[in-house]
């Protein structure tokens, strides 16, 4: 997808690495106040005052997180912000700053990473971040990108993922499991092109699947939309690996057990529809599917009164104790173990 002989290409060693970095950050002006000074010395300078700063960062791999063969550089630059912006929400903070570093093997013209910066733009556009520092270098296994992202809570207001209790109410946003079958469409189609070049996909029905997939959406809304209703979860964690994954991540975390509810579970009818045609159960489809970026926490049950008539919140269990263990519970009102079968970036 990077070759395009129509246009000329412009190789990135014409730039030189400082020359490349102003290049590419040349429209990314500051716009937080806690933001003293972005691009332009050895580090940036941020000012939180009385605010807890909150960091995180994710690395993204060609070939292990993204194949380039459907997924625009457009779009990968905006998702790669996303993921790390979705951990800063997961902590009901907000986000305020990102640095970018990337690897680019020679195969990369200086357009196709002006393409993939146009996505990093429209994020910090879109979700109101700077991009304040960054690093470039070469690399001899295709593209790498290393996003940190940096946010602020008052103390009082942060989220953990061991604060949950007994008979707390599990809470998720959104549905679950599109992100993971528009990966098994786009996989669909390359498979059918690599057979039939002159293949054209008609994609029009499976448009939400595949843009949960290229372009998903941090839950920004979601720690504004507690406060407004004022409601604090007792824990909180992204749905990044999988459903199954994260409720296991948050129980351990808390020394809790869980009755998590299968018919519960929200899932798009267009997820329900593909699971059909692929013939996979969509159950286990939403829960280890992973890439949904939305929000599961636990809250009191006092709260529940607050949430029960969003539409963006969805009750689908309980938190119980240790020994009662973690648990699904299935439409057939069966009890099983639940399993963490999500994403492993590290498992061969």
């Amino acid at each position: 997808m990077i070759e395009d002989k129509n246009t000329s290409k412009t190789p990135i060693s014409e730039l030189g690495e400082f020359g490349l970095i102003n290049h590419l950050t040349k429209n990314l002006g500051i716009k937080q106040k806690t933001s003293d000074f972005g691009i332009g010395d050895d580090a940036a300078v941020l000012d939180f005052k009385n605010k807890k700063c909150v960091l995180t960062t994710d690395l993204l791999i060609e070939g292990v997180h993204f194949d380039l063969a459907y997924v625009p550089l457009k779009h990968l630059g905006y998702k790669a912000v996303m993921v790390n912006l979705s951990d800063v929400y997961a902590m009901n903070a907000t986000a305020s700053q990102i640095t970018v570093s990337i690897a680019v093997s020679n195969r990369f013209p200086l357009e196709a990473l002006e393409e993939l910066y146009a996505g990093i733009e429209t994020a910090a556009k879109i979700y109101n971040i700077d991009v304040v520092g960054g690093d470039t270098t070469s690399s001899t296994t295709g593209l790498i990108i290393s996003i940190t992202a940096i946010g602020h809570a008052n103390k009082e207001d942060l989220v953990y993922r061991n604060g949950a209790n007994e008979n707390d109410l599990l809470v998720v946003t959104g549905d679950l499991g599109a992100a993971y079958m528009g990966l098994q469409i786009l996989e669909r189609e390359k498979q059918v092109f690599e057979v039939n070049p002159n293949s054209q996909p008609d994609l029009d029905q499976y448009t939400y699947l595949i843009e949960r997939q290229l372009k998903p959406e941090a839950r920004k809304d979601i720690p504004e939309l507690l406060k407004a209703l004022d409601v604090k979860p007792t824990s909180m964690i992204d749905i990044s690996d999988g459903l199954s994954s994260e409720v296991i991540h948050l129980c351990t975390q808390s020394n809790v057990g869980v009755n998590l509810y299968e018919e519960k579970i929200p899932l798009d009818p267009a997820v329900i529809s593909v699971c059909e045609e692929f013939k996979l159960n969509s159950t286990t489809v939403a829960l280890n599917g992973g890439e949904d970026y939305e929000l599961l926490f636990t809250i009191k049950q006092e709260d529940y009164p607050k949430i029960k008539a969003n539409p963006n919140l969805t009750v689908i269990g309980h938190i119980t104790d240790k020994k009662s263990g973690i648990g699904l519970v299935t439409r057939a009102n069966e009890k099983i173990q639940l399993q963490a079968q999500g994403w492993n970036p590290i498992k061969e």
